[in-house]
């Protein structure tokens, strides 16, 4: 874990470039969730450059990230930890969730935050066969300064039949128990669009944070014509701001786009509780 420094408020911006001290003023409640596939930190001119990747989340100012496709100790990235590395970059605390042991190191996905983090779980999800790359789900509990946010980061497979198995299993799995305890997130790399069974599935228990803008592609990072990656919220979550990053540094730094959405809960879920943390803090 590493310390996180308070910040003054920021402000949102709509742009592509999402640049710190443009566009909406964002109060105390919103945090701000990116989800970025980093492709082993592999840019499309073929270097391994993780300082560019922390470049590319640094510029937007965030306080949750999740991450895809991060390697832990492998030859091919240096034997990098990816994960302690970037978190270490960013001043952030990190939860590693390993998909599959490879090359003597790990490989899956990590969330950041800026905030402590409550608690973790990971899993791997189901497979439909051993030729088949493990994926995994995680599942961290974010405690920001006035609510506390889950926050669930997942890699779907690339078999359509395997996916809907997947989706299935963060339902019934994963969601139920997230969405009962408060606001929610789920955000990562589904490998689907929207006219795929996996985002209908998924949609039909959570909102796509894109669904009322225009929406873009992620992926390929040059020439984004696929919205295969997304943020999705619970009912009692709003977005102020939503917006994929098209930079041309984030272009270079992976093969996907990261998606950076403003949340907050919704008055009536706050107020609620704050009302629990009051009681709470009576009874002790």
């Amino acid at each position: 874990m590493w310390p996180c420094a308070p910040r003054p408020e920021r402000a949102v911006a709509f742009a592509t470039g999402w640049q710190r001290g443009r566009g909406a003023y964002v109060g105390p409640n919103v945090v701000r969730v990116m989800t970025y596939n980093v492709h082993g930190c592999r840019g499309i001119d073929g270097r391994h450059d993780l300082a560019r990747v922390a470049r590319v989340i640094q510029a937007h100012d965030v306080d949750v990230v999740a991450l895809q496709e991060l390697d832990v100790e492998r030859p091919r990235s240096g034997r990098i930890d990816q994960a302690r590395a970037l978190a270490g970059q960013l001043g952030m605390h990190a939860a590693f969730c390993s998909a599959r042991d490879c090359d003597g190191g790990y490989y899956g996905n990590a969330i950041l935050s800026r905030h402590p983090v409550l608690q973790v779980r990971g899993a791997c999800l189901p497979r439909l066969g051993h030729r088949l790359e493990p994926r995994a789900m995680q599942w961290t509990r974010i405690a920001a300064p006035t609510f506390t946010l889950n926050v669930l980061n997942t890699h779907l497979g690339l078999d359509e039949h395997e996916r809907l198995l997947q989706a299935e299993a963060i339902l019934s799995e994963w969601l139920e128990g997230a969405l009962s305890s408060g606001p929610t997130v789920l955000c990562g790399d589904f490998n689907a669009g929207e006219a795929s069974p996996v985002y209908r599935r998924l949609t039909g228990e959570m909102r796509d944070a894109q669904r009322s803008l225009p929406r873009k592609g992620t992926f390929p990072s040059l020439f984004p014509v696929f919205r295969i990656d997304h943020v999705l919220v619970s009912p009692d979550v709003q977005v102020r701001a939503c917006a994929v990053v098209g930079t041309w540094r984030a272009r270079l730094a992976s093969d996907h786009l990261p998606i950076v959405a403003d949340l907050e809960p919704v008055a009536s879920s706050a107020r609620e509780r704050a009302a629990e943390h009051g009681d709470s803090a009576t009874r002790a």
